[in-house]
């Protein structure tokens, strides 16, 4: 039971940086929008920027089993990664992939599948 605690407790911190996110960006403030993005992703899921930045998927492939991140925190990441897609086509191609993968770990090692990240693939495809 204090473990779950400790998981929502993160999940909900995580919701409130990627809100805060979403509003810096609709401010237009894109650089400190990305400072928090990366600054997350070093902190709450230890995943470093020359990794996510790197077109070579094997890389975050690897990060991904080593990082043996839960059920709930990989779905917080796809979360960050989706709606960091748009930025622009450079960044989509690097983001997508890893996106993709990242549902694909969901369901079949956590065999958890919503109907959120159904539709999110769809729109993926085309990026990729």
């Amino acid at each position: 039971m204090y473990r779950r605690d400790l998981i929502t407790a993160e999940i909900e911190r995580l919701a409130q940086v990627l809100a805060r996110i979403m509003g810096l960006k609709l401010d237009g403030d894109f650089a400190k929008a990305s400072d928090l993005f990366n600054e997350t992703m070093a902190q709450s899921f230890l995943l470093p920027s020359t990794i996510l930045d790197n077109q070579n998927l094997d890389a975050f492939k690897n990060w991904l089993t080593k990082s043996n991140l839960s059920a709930e925190k990989l779905d917080s990441l796809s979360e960050f990664l989706f709606y960091e897609l748009g930025t622009n086509a450079e960044r989509n191609q690097i983001i997508a992939p890893k996106l993709n993968l990242i549902y694909q770990v969901l369901a079949e090692q956590h065999k958890i599948v919503h109907l959120v990240n159904f539709h999110r693939q769809e729109i993926i495809q085309q990026y990729l």
